[in-house]
């Protein structure tokens, strides 16, 4: 995916490097965008009960419905096998789907991992919402960022820091408003 001015990708990711949860980060701003009267819609992580160990069960909760996925396979602690349950994650990216035809300000999708590094997981949903011009926020542990890029045109790396997302947001909200020629002419044949 390129990015020409015509199709101004507006994505970026949270680099994972250990200095913060990402997770509550994630889940937190989109409260704060939501409470500021934005239109988010999407995925993002959480960890029912107390355990917070590798084994510990990954859920997805849709930031508008409160709905929950359960995203992970219970293979105990020893197993070196990935967690992630491909069900789970086909089962949730109904509302990565659904958000296209809402008109979000604003798309989270907990991470971009394997999963997606790979053309699976939310892949198909992530590219569907970037072609649309949608701001789509995600985050990324350093070991999938090159793929990121790769997949997203070279879309944005941010510091784990609610500042750093809001300035990118702000950014991402304006450019879209200014319009590109692209979005002009889908917005007059619409």
């Amino acid at each position: 995916m390129s990015q020409d001015p015509e199709t101004r990708v507006h994505a970026a990711a949270i680099l994972k490097d250990g200095s913060a949860d990402v997770d509550a980060l994630l889940g937190e701003f989109a409260a704060r965008q939501r409470a500021a009267g934005r239109r988010v819609r999407g995925l993002v992580m959480t960890r029912p009960g107390t355990d917070r160990t590798c084994a510990a069960p990954m859920v997805l909760v849709d930031v508008d419905s409160g709905e929950q996925f359960l995203v992970s396979q219970p293979l105990g602690g020893a197993s070196g096998s990935c967690r992630a349950d491909p069900q789970g994650f086909a089962r949730a990216s109904r509302v990565l789907r659904d958000a296209a035809g809402q008109a979000p300000d604003l798309v989270i999708s907990d991470r971009f991992g394997s999963l997606e590094s790979e053309g699976g997981g939310f892949a198909a949903e992530l590219l569907a919402l970037m072609a649309e011009g949608v701001p789509v926020l995600t985050a990324v542990a350093p070991a999938h960022a090159e793929a990121w890029q790769r997949f997203s045109g070279d879309a944005g790396l941010l510091p784990p820091r609610a500042e750093a997302l809001a300035a990118w947001l702000e950014t991402a909200l304006g450019e879209r408003a200014a319009g590109t020629p692209a979005a002009e002419q889908r917005a007059l044949a619409a």
